[in-house]
């Protein structure tokens, strides 16, 4: 049975996040020497101690996992609630702190939300696979949502709530959902965005909209990040102007350097290359993901993998999007590369799942 679960594993997967965290580490390197390298320091401690718990979830058939769905929901709802009266750092109460380490809950609830989802779904099917389209049994599924994406509004953290959207909508779509539901969420989409925008959003998220569209409406305030991690890609060139020598990153221009903006310093030091190479890693990472959900032995396996590559899709999309001036910032990391303890291990652990289902497969696709 070991052998078959090593045979199926994607080695792919494996491979692409081994070299995306190894390109992180080497940004990490550069950009903290200044504070005697402690974010590359964490990061490689994160790391180690995410490779035994990634193993362990490997050698645990998912299926068992999963019957814990609902004891993991609810810590999860707990550990949101709770992060709410926490001390707010930068305007957000998303943070648990103890001692020198902090940990961000909304990271850990994408693994409970997407296990959760995917079972509700597919205990909704049991008797027919097209029961999913009955709107009752839908929004009985879509309420294992609804609860933790809006605490995490509320911390405000909008980034994330929207992978979870995303992760939701590759779910459905793998479950069979209706075209109809899909078209209607789509008009819906369209309708709600300009009055969540006059009526809803704060002040601040306001801003980062405007300056989306126009950075040069305040290039010194609102619009200046996305105006030096722009300078700082282009800077870049083809082969980059070396490790500790990016102007942007070096001086201090591009902040957040080692989270949101770590794309920016990439491309200022390491080039074009380097930066074409981590996207190439990300889209192959997802198509794996991908295929695994559709040959996943069964529906559970389907729906977990195709949420996890939704979570990958939208952290890629938006975090290079951002640093490139083509999409609003909202905060969000960039898997694997980005400094940050919560969301290296979250990442790690999604990762653990869909080598978990693929080892898993009925189909040994890589004895040949």
């Amino acid at each position: 049975m070991k052998s078959k679960i090593l045979r199926n594993i994607d080695w792919p997967i494996l491979i692409c996040v081994l070299f995306l965290i190894f390109i992180g580490c080497v940004e990490l390197f550069s950009v903290t020497g200044n504070n005697d390298y402690m974010e590359l320091k964490k990061q490689v401690i994160w790391f180690v101690i995410s490779i035994p718990i990634v193993i362990g979830i490997i050698c645990v058939d998912y299926n068992f996992i999963a019957k814990f769905s609902k004891i993991l929901y609810g810590i999860t709802i707990i550990l949101l609630i709770g992060v709410m009266f926490t001390k707010p750092i930068n305007g957000a109460t998303s943070w648990y702190n103890i001692g020198s380490v902090s940990f961000q809950p909304s990271e850990f609830a994408k693994i409970c939300v997407i296990i959760s989802l995917s079972c509700a779904i597919v205990s909704s099917q049991r008797a027919n696979k097209s029961d999913i389209n009955r709107p009752l049994q839908l929004l009985k599924c879509l309420l294992v949502l609804v609860v933790p994406v809006g605490l995490i509004v509320l911390q405000p953290d909008y980034g994330t709530a929207i992978a979870f959207f995303i992760a939701t909508a590759m779910i459905l779509i793998v479950a069979g959902l209706d075209k109809k539901y899909i078209i209607t969420a789509i008009v819906a989409i369209a309708i709600a965005l300009p009055l969540l925008y006059f009526f809803v959003l704060p002040s601040h998220a306001k801003t980062r909209i405007d300056v989306f569209l126009n950075p040069n409406l305040d290039p010194r305030g609102s619009g200046y990040n996305v105006l030096q991690s722009k300078l700082a890609i282009g800077s870049g060139k083809f082969f980059g102007m070396g490790i500790k020598n990016g102007s942007q990153t070096q001086l201090g221009y591009l902040y957040p350097q080692t989270t949101d903006f770590i794309y920016s310093a990439i491309g200022e030091e390491m080039g074009f290359v380097v930066a074409a190479a981590v996207i190439v890693l990300y889209v192959i990472l997802i198509i794996r993901a991908i295929k695994i959900a559709k040959t996943s032995k069964d529906d559970l396996g389907s729906y977990i993998a195709a949420g996890i590559a939704g979570i990958f899709l939208f952290h890629m999309l938006e975090n290079i999007g951002m640093t490139m001036g083509v999409l609003p910032i909202t905060g969000v990391p960039l898997p694997f590369v980005s400094y940050g303890g919560s969301s290296l291990m979250t990442n790690c652990i999604l990762i653990g799942l869909l080598l978990n289902i693929s080892g898993r497969r009925n189909q040994i696709l890589f004895s040949k």
